[in-house]
């Protein structure tokens, strides 16, 4: 049986998407995922199609470079679509793709829970950093 190098390892790791593995593109994905604009973003898309003004005023606090990026790097992965209709003045809309909609269930019970959990996570805090709730 022939014994393999943590080198081979890490490229097997990586081939079979393992994110524990630093080089591996699922750790990317998740990343991104992760980012509070990039589900804030997919969360605002979930019922249909927006303008870029609509998602910008949705989505409280992120800034319009913040917001382009976010758009941008979405769409790269194939999770947002971005459509030019010809009117004057151009409209451009963004709306999830098959993938991004996909995510969505994942997404909308992260949202749930962290809605539901709030009032446990500030209580913890609390007693975490010494103060009486």
């Amino acid at each position: 049986m022939a014994t393999t190098t943590a080198k081979q390892h890490q490229e097997l790791a990586k081939q079979r998407y393992d994110d524990f593995v630093a080089e591996c593109p699922t750790r990317q994905l998740l990343d991104r995922i992760s980012d509070k604009w990039v589900s804030l973003v997919l969360i605002a898309l979930a019922d249909g199609p927006r303008r870029y003004a609509e998602i910008n005023r949705a989505i409280a606090g992120v800034s319009p470079k913040m917001l382009t990026q976010t758009l941008r790097t979405l769409e790269r992965d194939g999770l947002v679509e971005r459509r030019i209709t010809a009117e004057v003045p151009v409209r451009v809309d963004y709306e999830l793709t098959a993938l991004g909609r996909s995510l969505q269930p994942v997404l909308s019970v992260i949202k749930s829970w962290a809605e539901a959990r709030m009032d446990d996570v500030l209580t913890a805090r609390a007693r975490y950093d010494g103060v009486s709730p």
